[in-house]
């Protein structure tokens, strides 16, 4: 999916592809610093007044209690993430500047009847199955009982970042609809298919079909929407980086681990560009962070705050993912208007 899409939507762009890669991945990944470095802010602020040191122990004690699947089948995918969004690079841009002129329309129609063949897949056994994968995602979260326990202990924390989620997606919106001449409000109401999607999915990869559609009734043309949100969907975490740093400081304050902002920008920074291999599967994001949460002293992967940062992080995923490709559309509209106004230069 990731390189049937993104390849094809950097080869559709017949000029400037290489420009409009350029401002998506800095849009994307300055988007991205600015939601951590405020979640952090926020949370080290107004986190010490409403947690204690005990709330720790309970948490640990729900950290492990997910209920195992009957049957579980593994399947090796061809690329990793990271490999399928750079391959994809490679093959869209040589495509595009080389298309008629150093090369003919063979490759090109591969990767075309690729993307067809893709959307197939996804139209007719993917989507319809998406509500039973969302069904057994809260299942499993109910039965095992760590939503309700971390909730119980932490439901302030949650709200706060609920609310710093909703305050990016209705800023970067009024942006985007001011830069674009769109109502931002329109904008949000056509978001809400892919915002429902997503919460239940988890996963920004698993939404980019209803978040392609949600694009095309933003109007955004069609050559940039199947660019921007496949691409978006594995580059822009701006959800997750609020989720996780707010979560690494609500850990850190009620372990006495010492904290600033400097100590924070490192790994966020970090944890913006690691994070590109993580979008395919739910908690993909928190897993990514595991191997760099030392940055900000929480240990290695194996550390038992480790544990309780994913415990913290899974039970509130959903609106994390949420964020991330609501935010996606964002950007594509801004996108858009950069392509239309400074590439092919048309009335936006």
């Amino acid at each position: 999916m990731i390189v049937s899409y993104v390849s094809m939507g950097i080869a559709d762009l017949k000029e400037g592809s290489g420009f409009l890669l350029l401002v998506t991945c800095a849009l994307a990944y300055g988007s991205t610093l600015i939601a951590g470095s405020a979640s952090f802010l926020v949370a080290f602020n107004l986190f010490p007044s409403f947690m204690s040191a005990d709330d720790i122990q309970r948490i640990a004690a729900a950290a492990g209690n997910s209920v195992s699947p009957y049957l579980s089948i593994t399947v090796t995918p061809l690329l990793d993430t990271l490999a399928a969004v750079l391959f994809a690079f490679i093959i869209g841009l040589g495509i595009s500047s080389m298309r008629g002129k150093e090369i003919g329309d063979y490759l090109y129609n591969v990767f075309k009847e690729l993307s067809t063949i893709i959307d197939k897949v996804l139209r007719v056994s993917i989507i319809p199955l998406l509500p039973l994968y969302i069904c057994g995602t809260f299942v499993d979260m109910t039965r095992s009982g760590k939503t309700f326990v971390i909730l119980g202990i932490l439901w302030k924390v949650f709200i706060v970042v609920i609310i710093m989620h909703l305050l990016y997606l209705l800023i970067a919106f009024l942006v985007s609809g001011s830069i674009g001449k769109k109502n931002p409000f329109m904008l949000m109401k056509n978001q809400i298919a892919g915002y429902a999607t997503a919460l239940g999915t988890q996963s920004s990869a698993a939404t980019i079909p209803v978040n392609l559609q949600c694009a095309e009734k933003d109007g955004i043309s069609e050559q940039i929407r199947n660019f921007v949100v496949p691409l978006c969907a594995n580059i822009h975490m701006a959800g997750s980086m609020i989720t996780i740093t707010a979560c690494a400081t609500a850990v850190c304050l009620m372990n006495q681990i010492p904290i600033t902002y400097g100590t924070v920008l490192p790994f966020i920074a970090m944890l913006g560009i690691a994070m590109i291999a993580s979008p395919g599967a739910p908690g993909g994001s928190i897993m990514t962070a595991l191997p760099f949460l030392y940055m900000v002293g929480l240990g290695g992967p194996d550390s038992p705050l480790s544990a309780i940062m994913v415990a913290l992080y899974i039970t509130q995923d959903s609106f994390g993912t949420a964020c991330n490709v609501s935010g996606d559309n964002a950007l594509g509209v801004i996108v858009d208007t950069i392509y239309k106004k400074k590439v092919v230069k048309t009335d936006a």
